[in-house]
C-alpha cells in the first residue's frame, strides 16, 4: 500500500530541514526568511524499511489574499492526501495562534498526526515544549532538526504510523464503517454488546425498524457483528449488532470462537458501546468482565437494562441498580444506566439521547487555563505525599487528547506518586469538568525536556 507522509506547520519552524534530514540530503531550500517553501517538494524514500512518500509544504499563515491563499490551499492538499501528518513547531517561540488554527485544521481532517517541537536544544525551548501539549494532538517529540537531536523519535513514529496504517487496511476490510456524507464526516459507531440473550438483537431491529436480525430465546442465534445505518435526528448512526460474549471456558464450537473475535473488535472499532443487561439477572460476573473491557478499550459505555417490562417495583429496583452500578464498576463513574424494553421500544429515546450525550463528553476538549487553576486548587486542597523527606511537586497539566479524555501532568517524581493521589486527581476531574462514564486516561511525565541542556 502507498504511505504519505506531510510535513506541515507555520513559516520558519523547520520544516525543510526536518524534510531534508529525513530524506537524507538538501533537496528542499532552506534559509531563515519565512515561507520561502511554496509549493509541495515530494521525494520517495525508505524510512526504517517503510517505503514512503514525504511531502514538504509552505508554512500556513492566516489570510485570506494572494499567495497566502494559494500556500494555505497546497497545505490542505497535502494534508488530504497524506496518511501522516507531521505538525512541526517551534519549541523556542511556543504555540502561536498560526499553531492553533492548524490543530483544528488537522482535527477537520481526522489524520494521524504526530506533533513534533523542533530547536529544542537549549533551555529557551522548554516552556515551548510544554505548551505545546495544549494544542491536544498528542505527546510532542522533543528535537532539533538542524543538530540532529530526536529525529530518530520522528522516524520511529513514522515507521509506527505505517504499520499501524496496515492493520487497519486489513480490519477495514473487515468492517463497515458506512458511507461519509457530503461534508465527510461517518456515521456514530454504537457497538450492542453483552451476555448471549440479553435481547441484543431485538434492540437493534426495534432502533431500525424492521426485523432486520433473527431473534428468538435460544441463545447464540447471533454470530456475525452486523451494522445497520439509521439516521436518529440529525444523527447518522451505524449500529452494530454482536453475539453474546460468553465465559472463556463456555466457548467451544469454533463458530463461536470467531464470532466472540468479531464482537471484540466491533467493541475496539465502536465510539459507543451499550452493555445491555437483563433487568432480572443483571451485574453478573460476565457483565462486569464486559463492562472492563469496554472502558480498557478507552470506549464510551451506556449501561441499558432490558426486559424492564417484567420487573414489578420499579423504583425500588432502579435505585438498587444504580447503587449497584457506582460501587461494581467505579472504572466508570457516572455511567448512564437506563432502563428499557427492546421487545415494545419503550426507553429507546432515552437509550440513544444518553448514547449521543456519551459521545459528546468522550470527544470533550478542556482548556489548558482551566485545568491549571483546577490543578493548582487539586493541590491546594490535598498536597501531595513527600517523598524520603522531599516534596512531590505537580507543575503542569494539559488535555494530550479526547476520544477518550486523556490528559498529562509534569510531576518531579512521576513513578513516586501514589495511585491513591492519581484517582483523587481524576475523580475531581470527572466531578470538576463533567466527565461521568467515559474512561479518563492520566499520564504522569517528568518535568524535564529531554533536550535542554544543563548549560548550552
Amino acid at each position: 500500500m502507498s504511505f504519505t507522509v506531510a510535513i506541515v506547520g507555520r513559516p520558519n519552524v523547520g520544516k525543510s530541514t526536518l524534510f531534508n534530514r529525513l530524506v537524507g540530503k538538501k533537496l528542499a531550500l532552506v534559509d531563515d526568511q519565512p515561507g520561502l517553501t511554496r509549493d509541495r517538494r515530494e521525494a520517495d524514500v525508505v524510512i526504517e524499511g517503510c517505503p514512503l512518500t514525504l511531502i514538504d509544504t509552505a508554512g500556513l499563515e492566516p489570510g485570506d489574499q494572494g499567495m497566502t491563499e494559494r500556500m494555505r490551499l497546497q497545505t490542505e492538499a497535502a494534508i488530504k492526501q497524506a496518511d501522516l501528518v507531521l505538525f512541526v513547531i517551534d519549541a523556542r517561540m511556543g504555540i502561536t495562534p498560526a499553531d492553533e488554527i492548524f490543530a483544528e485544521l488537522v482535527r477537520k481532517y481526522g489524520r494521524p498526526v504526530a506533533l513534533v517541537a523542533n530547536k529544542s536544544e537549549g533551555r529557551a525551548a522548554e516552556q515551548g515544549f510544554y505548551e505545546a501539549f495544549s494544542l491536544g494532538l498528542g505527546e510532542p517529540l522533543a528535537i532539533s532538526a538542524e543538530h540532529a537531536l530526536g529525529v530518530g523519535d520522528v522516524t520511529e513514529a513514522i515507521a509506527e504510523a505505517y504499520r499501524d496504517a496496515q492493520g487497519s487496511a486489513r480490519a477495514d476490510a473487515e468492517r463497515d464503517d458506512g458511507e461519509p456524507d457530503e461534508d465527510g464526516v461517518y456515521p456514530l459507531r454504537i457497538a450492542i454488546a453483552g451476555r448471549p440473550n440479553v435481547g441484543k438483537s431485538t434492540l437493534v431491529n426495534t432502533l431500525v425498524e424492521e426485523d432486520r436480525m433473527i431473534t428468538g430465546p435460544e441463545a447464540g442465534i447471533t454470530r456475525d457483528a452486523i451494522a445497520s445505518e439509521i439516521q436518529w435526528g440529525s444523527r447518522r448512526l451505524s449500529i452494530f449488532d454482536t453475539a453474546g460474549l460468553r465465559r472463556k471456558a463456555r466457548i467451544e464450537a469454533r463458530a463461536e470462537v470467531l464470532s466472540v473475535g468479531d464482537t471484540l473488535r466491533a467493541i475496539k472499532f465502536a465510539e459507543v458501546v451499550v452493555l445491555l443487561l437483563d433487568a432480572e439477572k443483571p451485574f453478573e460476573k460476565q457483565d462486569l468482565q464486559i463492562a472492563d473491557l469496554i472502558v480498557r478499550e478507552g470506549r464510551a459505555i451506556v449501561i441499558a437494562v432490558n426486559k424492564w417490562d417484567l420487573v414489578e417495583d420499579k423504583q425500588a429496583r432502579l435505585a438498587e441498580l444504580r447503587a449497584m452500578c457506582q460501587r461494581l464498576l467505579p472504572q466508570a463513574k457516572g455511567v448512564s444506566l437506563v432502563t428499557l424494553s427492546a421487545q415494545s421500544g419503550k426507553g429507546v429515546d432515552r437509550l440513544m439521547d444518553a448514547v449521543l450525550a456519551a459521545d459528546g463528553v468522550w470527544n470533550k476538549r478542556l482548556p489548558t487555563a482551566a485545568l491549571n487553576q483546577w490543578l493548582e486548587e487539586m493541590v491546594d486542597a490535598h498536597t501531595p505525599p513527600a517523598v524520603s523527606g522531599r516534596r512531590l511537586k505537580l507543575r503542569y497539566l494539559t488535555q494530550a487528547n479526547a476520544r477518550p479524555p486523556t490528559f498529562v501532568a509534569f510531576c518531579s517524581q512521576p513513578k513516586a506518586l501514589p495511585e491513591s493521589y492519581v484517582r483523587y486527581l481524576v475523580n475531581g476531574l470527572r466531578e470538576t469538568f463533567d466527565l461521568p462514564g467515559v474512561p479518563i486516561r492520566f499520564n504522569l511525565r517528568k518535568g524535564k525536556n529531554p533536550y535542554v541542556k544543563s548549560k548550552s
